[in-house]
């Protein structure tokens, strides 16, 4: 394991799932959800005490039944791109998901929720415990406050539309 801190590793976590939502076009309306830390039992780094923590992306945009699969792909192709590893595939026809892992051990999912809400989540393996900030870039939605997450409700021409996506044009 590294010796880095939480929040160096929390800072790379942000900096994937912030990746991860630039590679999709048109833009997704996305929030912040809340940051979760765990503790790794009694394992131990160099005598520090370590920790886990997952950060959290909750999608705004009204992604419709069609377009759900064509957005799972996107995320899918960028991660492939990137050099993760996709480590699962839930094909469940209501709520699929996607898992994938770094080479550094970082592990990430995207998934869908009630009413296809996505959801990306971005887990550390075990490092130095620390203070961790809130993540530094924010999202382009509206936050929200209280532990209700609210139902996607901004609509996107593209990602919103009940017509499957169209194929992108073969290159030359």
């Amino acid at each position: 394991m590294s010796k880095i801190s939480l929040q160096e590793a929390s800072d790379d976590a942000d900096a994937i799932m912030l990746g991860t939502l630039r590679a999709v076009r048109p833009e997704l309306n996305w929030v912040h959800g809340p940051s979760l830390d765990s503790g790794c039992g009694s394992y131990k780094i160099d005598g520090n005490v370590a920790a886990s923590m997952s950060r959290k992306v909750i999608v705004m945009t009204i992604v419709s039944e069609v377009r759900r699969g064509s957005l799972l792909g996107v995320i899918e192709r960028h991660w492939k791109q990137q050099g993760y590893i996709i480590t699962g595939v839930d094909s469940h026809e209501k709520t699929p998901a996607i898992f994938a892992r770094t080479p550094e051990g970082l592990r990430m999912s995207v998934s869908v929720g009630k009413k296809g809400q996505f959801f990306l989540r971005a887990t550390t393996p075990c490092f130095i415990q620390s203070e961790v900030s809130p993540p530094r870039t924010p999202g382009t939605g509206t936050p929200f406050e209280g532990p209700v997450i609210p139902d996607p409700h901004v609509h996107s021409a593209f990602w919103s539309a009940t017509t499957p996506a169209p194929l992108a044009s073969p290159t030359p």
